[in-house]
């Protein structure tokens, strides 16, 4: 079937999707090709076919999702790349989508930042069943990242993205909520969560940081913009791509995310939980996304008796220890330990309240992030 692959209102090229499998099948007239998404490989101006499918099936929910085939057969859905299509491969995350030449759609009446959607899909990702017994497929949850279980919300104007945990310690939402705390303590710019609770489960919720009149851009992306030399380290290889872009402010973002990492020993900051934000219609760059999705830190699926702060942690994306990792920090001066003075007094009473920690380990927990915030700053002291 034949689509228009859209920037907004802007049509960007034509394409044939097969039906039956979501996958691109070819590319026709390019329109527009500044606006052909970031990353995506060209050959004499026009997008790789290969390169182009890629960007498209890694819209859909990863098959890494938890509960995610059980959620496929209250959907009646065989594959997640089927459900691209039932919401045109719409996202909150970004302003592409493919319009079906058949059936041409107008996008000020179904994108989800202005529109109402169903919670349908977000529901049975959850591992409920539509009360209706009939499901509305068109949702933003079909073009969700992430093996953690989630779905988006309509809260007035407001897009909520909700998040749950893993087994057993369910502990993922509180470490986001840590997260946050520690960044607004810091003055750095980022996703704010609070907690919510299903039933005896903690869930986290934030806000979509994305509007409109914007759109995350993951560093997966960036980097993947130009072949990357073999003497040269992913940590430049990325600052490089984000510098000769023109994109401001990456140096120091990167910085305060990598420093928040080492404090609660983030074990899943890949390439596509960071990246930037611009202008979706100007394409002007507006400097780094802010931080989000720390949630796999804090030694989340470790027993108790495991907790070592002194020991040296598995790390991502630039190297596979932290103690590696923490030294592509260009600078300190900004970060103001004092201002930490008291935050595992907030992690314990957050800690407190799930059925799904004891007090062994809430003040393992705590005892681990007062000393991993002191070891930074002796790390810290060394370099000034």
């Amino acid at each position: 079937m034949n689509y228009t692959l859209m920037h907004k209102r802007l049509p960007v090229l034509e394409l044939q999707i097969d039906e039956e499998t979501s996958a691109i099948a070819g590319i026709g007239e390019v329109f527009s090709a500044e606006h052909i998404p970031v990353g995506v490989e060209m050959d004499d101006g026009r997008p790789a076919r290969r390169a182009l499918n890629a960007w498209w099936q890694g819209r859909a929910i990863p098959a890494s999702r938890s509960g995610l085939r059980d959620a496929l057969e209250l959907m009646n859905v065989s594959s997640t790349g089927l459900l691209l299509l039932k919401c045109f491969g719409l996202s909150l995350s970004d302003q592409y989508w493919v319009n079906a030449h058949a059936k041409p759609l107008d996008w000020d009446r179904i994108n989800f930042f202005q529109n109402e959607f169903s919670e349908d899909v977000g529901n049975a990702l959850f591992g409920r069943a539509s009360g209706s017994g009939e499901i509305s497929l068109v949702s933003p949850d079909n073009t969700s990242d992430g093996w953690l279980k989630k779905k988006w919300v309509v809260a007035g104007d407001r897009r909520l993205l909700v998040k749950g945990g893993s087994e057993p310690a369910y502990q993922e939402p509180l470490n986001e909520v840590l997260a946050s705390s520690i960044l607004k303590r810091l003055g750095v710019p980022h996703a704010h969560y609070e907690l919510a609770w299903d039933k005896d489960r903690p869930l986290s919720v934030c806000e979509d940081f994305i509007n409109i009149s914007t759109e995350l851009v993951s560093a997966w992306h960036i980097y993947k913009t130009a072949k990357k030399p073999n003497n040269r380290s992913y940590y430049q290889h990325y600052l490089q791509r984000c510098e000769e872009m023109g994109i401001p402010g990456v140096r120091e973002g990167l910085d305060q995310m990598l420093a928040l990492d080492y404090i609660v020993v983030n074990s899943d900051r890949h390439f596509n939980n960071f990246g930037v934000v611009r202008d979706a219609e100007s394409l002007v760059w507006l400097g780094p996304a802010p931080i989000f999705d720390s949630g796999t830190s804090m030694w989340h699926n470790q027993f108790a008796n495991r907790i070592n702060p002194e020991m040296d942690a598995p790390s991502k994306p630039f190297n596979t220890k932290h103690s590696a990792q923490v030294r592509h920090i260009s600078s300190f001066d900004w970060l103001d330990f004092t201002a930490l003075k008291g935050v595992e007094e907030e992690y314990a009473a957050l800690l407190a309240q799930s059925d799904f920690i004891d007090d062994a380990r809430r003040d393992v927990l705590c005892a681990a992030l007062v000393r991993r915030i002191a070891m930074l700053e002796a790390i810290a002291a060394r370099r000034r």
